[in-house]
This record gives C-alpha cells, structure tokens and sequence, in this order.
C-alpha cells in the first residue's frame, strides 16, 4: 500500500495552521511538473475530500494526496524544519534522483 508520512513537527504546525484557519480537512500535498528539475511540490490546505484524494491519517493530521501525485510522492515523509530564521516543510522523497540549486525542483 502506498503510504505518506508526517513528522510530529509537521503534524503540529499542520494543526496550527488548520486551527488559525477556523476549517480544513487536512494539508493537500500535491506534485506538478515546474522548476528547472522538472517537478516541484504543492501544498494548500483542503477545505474537502475530493473523490480521487488518497488520504493518509497520522498523528491527528490528514494528509490528501491526489492520484496522479501518488507514484511520485510513495514513502514520502513530510517534515516541518527551523533552520535559523527559515521554517518550512521538506520532503523526505525516496523517489528524487536530483534537486535543482535552488532546492526549488527535483527530478524522479
């Protein structure tokens, strides 16, 4: 079974973020083809569960992924990370082969 995971960092700011927002079903992490490696990650949060979302549940927090995502984001665990001033999510991706310079693209 394909699976996408959540650290507790993430599961926590996920909360927050969903808390501050008054609603949400989860975070929607979703992959399109951009960037100069060719694919970058998108994340928005789902106000619903559309009918071609896989939905993964850990720690209190829905994550939806979508059916064409899905191949390329298998055994991904989603992180929430501090270093220095910057936060923001990193993907722990099996499937990423090459990241651009700028960290904003990978290759699969």
């Amino acid at each position: 079974m394909m699976s996408v995971s959540i650290t507790a960092s993430a599961a926590d700011h996920i909360k927050k973020c969903l808390q501050d927002r008054g609603q949400g079903e989860g975070l929607r992490v979703k992959v399109k083809p951009s960037g100069c490696s060719g694919y970058s990650y998108v994340l928005d949060f789902a106000d619903r569960i559309e009918a071609n979302d896989a939905v993964f549940e850990e720690q209190g927090v829905k994550i939806l992924v979508d059916q064409d995502s899905l191949p390329m984001l298998e055994g991904t665990e989603v992180d929430y990370v501090q270093e220095g001033l910057n936060r923001f999510f990193r993907f722990n991706n099996p499937h990423v082969k090459d990241e651009c310079g700028c960290g904003e693209s990978f290759s699969v």
